[in-house]
């Protein structure tokens, strides 16, 4: 596992949509590489290794795959935004992705993420 990284920058709040973001998977090489968690983009170009194309993680390049990191999940239809279902135990596995991010790559923007609309409420009987 990769130690913290102390020379990040300060995070950016850029935005970017869905379509902006999926131009960042490591295809074009002229590009970096970037994945968002809990809508949060991180530049992870770095690590080509991992997230680049043909690699491990390289379902979660150019979208926010919350769900799936949540999960534990290298499935391509788990790798969406989407994490409102995740149990509490997924929850906090998706809390420390974002964590172990967060302490080593660059928070490059946000993602704007269409709503998630909630859950309906139980019906009285």
């Amino acid at each position: 596992m990769q130690p913290p990284n102390a020379d990040l920058a300060p995070p950016k709040d850029d935005p970017f949509t869905v379509e902006e973001l999926s131009q960042y998977t490591g295809e074009d090489p002229s590009k970096p590489i970037y994945v968002a968690i809990k809508g949060d983009i991180f530049d992870v170009s770095r690590k080509v290794d991992v997230y680049g194309p043909g690699r491990s993680y390289h379902i979660f390049a150019g979208k926010d795959g919350s769900r799936g990191l949540g999960m534990s999940s290298l499935k391509a239809e788990h790798a969406v935004f989407d994490y409102s279902t995740l149990s509490e135990s997924e929850m906090k596995v998706l809390d420390e992705w974002h964590s172990f991010f967060s302490k080593r790559y660059n928070i490059v923007g946000k993602v704007i993420l269409p709503e998630i609309p909630a859950p309906a409420p139980a019906a009285n009987m």
